[in-house]
Parts: structure tokens; C-alpha cells; sequence
């Protein structure tokens, strides 16, 4: 897909309340946003970013398929957010996060108000992301960070800017684009924006512990040259499906990704999984490939999405007592 249909999910009523203060193309790093006439504000500021259900796709794409690193994630956004609340202090370069533990966050605010000029302060924030599940925890912090200190001094700053401060903290999600993408979560770089996810909700499980990101990204190792083959088939179906609106190809990618990661990063419920998918003829099954979480894929728009929602719980609940359903973010368009 172009950057104009990119530029267009960034106008979308779904979506310009969380990106209104970032620019997709080739601006300069920090646009005034301010009509003529108007004194520029600077005042404390809040902004949301949204996480991901783990991924639709994780691999590896053949040697030299694509610019830089072939590893690459494809999103799938949810309806929960991370929140971040900015407040200036003159005088000040350094900034001062609250809770303390979130040293990420506090790296990428120091390094963009230096890049912009601007005074440290106060950064807040409030998640209703689980930290080391991977649901993009991390990543929405830092987006929402970032989208808090431009609304902060009415700017908005160039994706790319976000990503370059992001590539040199951790891999990251490509949570600060309007919808779903192919993303190389390594370089923190676009290879494709794919378009809206349509409107599924996952019931999701969380089999325990934490995975950190970086640690995990170390340790992965390398893949096979056949599976770097079957991703690659994975991906180019998914920029066919996602646009489309395909659901039942979006749940067997979803399944199909799933499957290929588990001799990698073993799911203990995986089984049980795909074989409550199967017996309520669910789209698949997702899971977050560097975390915690599994879940199984349903189309709320199906005619037959409660009566599926209702089976596939009580599927669920034999072997996990705490199912939750989450929501992806799909726009309005």
C-alpha cells in the first residue's frame, strides 16, 4: 500500500486522536501545528498508544529479500493502551519518570526533547498492557511517551524521529502506525502498511512469566532457509488478506505462524488450543511470539459470533480460569 493510503488511516476518526501529532512522510523532524496568528502552547499534555495480541506473523525472510535485518513482525492492534502524561519543566533537560522502573521510556523522552530543544520534565504513565506478555508493553510506553511531549509543545514529530530513538533502546513493535503493518522490528522500519485489521476479538490466555524483549531477541538464533521461504509466502498472503478484509485467511496465517514458532518458543497450550478453534470453527489460533499469550481468533461481525464467543470460553475455561477477550483496533473507513 502507498503512503497516500497510509496517510489516509492517519486521518481516520479511529485513529487521529492517537496520531494527530505525528507526520508519515518525508517533513521535517518537528512541524509547527499552530494557525497563523496563534502563540505557540506548551503545557502539560496526555497521549495513548495502543498494544498488539502478539502477532499475526513473526519470522525471517530469505537472505537479501528485503533492505537491512529479514526479520520482520506483521501487528495486530488491540483496543488497549498505554497513557502518558507530559509535563514541562523550564530550566530542565533531564526528565523524571514515574512509576521509576520504566528507564525506557525515560531514555526516549530525554533524547527527543533534546532532538527538539525542548525542556525535560514529568512523564507519567499508566498502562493497561501487562509488561513481559507481549502485547507491546514497552513499545506503546515509548510511542505514547513520544506523542505526549509533541502534543506537549504543539509539534508534530516525524515517525521516523520515534523510530530512531526506539531502534537504539530495544526491538520494538510497529505500534505507532494507523493499523496493521509489516514491520522489522529490529531496525524499527516500515517494510509495509497493510491496512486495517477488520473487526475479530481474541480469546486470549497467559500461560505465565515474563519474556524480555531484548534477551529474547538474543537468544533467538537464526532460521531455516525453508521456513524463511514459508514466511515469505505467509507475508505476501497477508497483504492480500488484511486490505481484504479476508478473516479466514488472516486466521489460518495466524495459526500457520503459530505453529512454525512453537519449536522456537514452546506454548504449552497450543494443542488445547487449536483444538477448541477446530470444535467451534474459529478463524485460528494467534500467539505472542517473544511472550506469553495465546489466544483464539473470532469474527465479530459473523452472525454467529456470540453463540461462537460463549463455546469457545467454555472451551477455554477446562484448562485456563481467567480467558479474556480482547478487541482489535480497526478503523472507521
Amino acid at each position: 500500500m502507498s503512503t497516500k493510503e497510509l496517510l489516509e488511516a492517519a486521518a481516520d476518526e479511529a485513529w487521529m486522536p492517537y496520531t494527530y501529532y505525528q507526520t508519515f512522510d518525508e517533513a521535517d523532524a518537528a512541524q509547527n501545528v499552530l494557525e497563523d496568528g496563534q502563540e505557540p502552547r506548551i503545557h502539560a499534555s496526555g497521549a495513548l498508544c495502543c498494544g498488539t495480541f502478539g502477532e499475526l506473523l513473526q519470522g525471517q525472510l530469505p537472505a537479501g529479500s528485503v533492505p537491512r535485518d529479514p526479520h520482520f513482525l506483521v501487528t495486530m492492534p488491540i483496543a488497549l493502551f498505554a497513557r502518558a502524561h507530559f509535563t514541562p519543566i523550564a530550566g530542565t533537560r533531564s526528565v523524571t519518570v514515574y512509576p521509576s522502573h520504566k528507564v525506557k521510556a525515560k531514555e526516549l523522552a530525554e533524547n527527543l526533547v533534546r532532538a527538539l530543544g525542548a525542556p525535560g520534565g514529568i512523564l507519567l504513565l499508566q498502562s493497561e498492557l501487562p509488561e513481559g506478555k507481549g502485547l507491546a508493553s514497552s513499545s506503546a510506553d515509548l510511542v505514547a511517551a513520544a506523542r505526549s511531549i509533541a502534543r506537549c509543545f504543539n509539534c508534530r514529530i516525524r515517525t521516523s524521529l520515534i523510530e530512531k530513538l526506539m531502534a537504539q533502546i530495544e526491538p520494538s513493535d510497529g505500534v505507532m502506525y494507523p493499523g496493521a503493518v509489516a514491520y522489522q522490528q529490529r531496525a524499527c522500519r516500515l517494510l509495509s502498511f497493510l491496512g486495517q485489521m477488520p473487526p475479530l476479538a481474541i480469546v486470549g490466555i497467559d500461560e505465565g512469566g515474563t519474556v524480555e524483549t531484548v534477551d529474547y531477541d538474543q537468544r533467538r538464533g537464526e532460521i531455516s532457509a525453508s521456513h524463511s521461504a514459508k514466511y515469505r509466502d505467509l507475508l505476501d498472503r497477508a497483504r492480500t488478506a488484511i486490505p481484504m478484509g479476508d478473516t479466514a485467511t488472516i486466521g489460518r496465517i495466524a495459526t500457520a505462524s503459530s505453529l512454525l514458532h512453537q519449536e522456537r518458543a514452546p506454548k504449552e497450550h497450543l494443542n488445547s488450543m487449536l483444538k477448541a478453534s477446530e470444535a467451534t470453527d474459529a478463524l485460528g489460533v494467534i500467539v505472542a511470539h517473544s511472550g506469553t499469550m495465546i489466544g483464539i481468533l473470532l469474527d465479530r461481525m459473523a452472525a454467529d459470533f456470540p453463540r461462537k464467543l460463549r463455546s469457545v470460553l467454555d472451551d477455554v475455561s477446562a484448562f485456563n480460569d481467567s480467558p479474556k477477550i480482547y478487541m482489535t483496533m480497526s478503523g472507521c473507513q
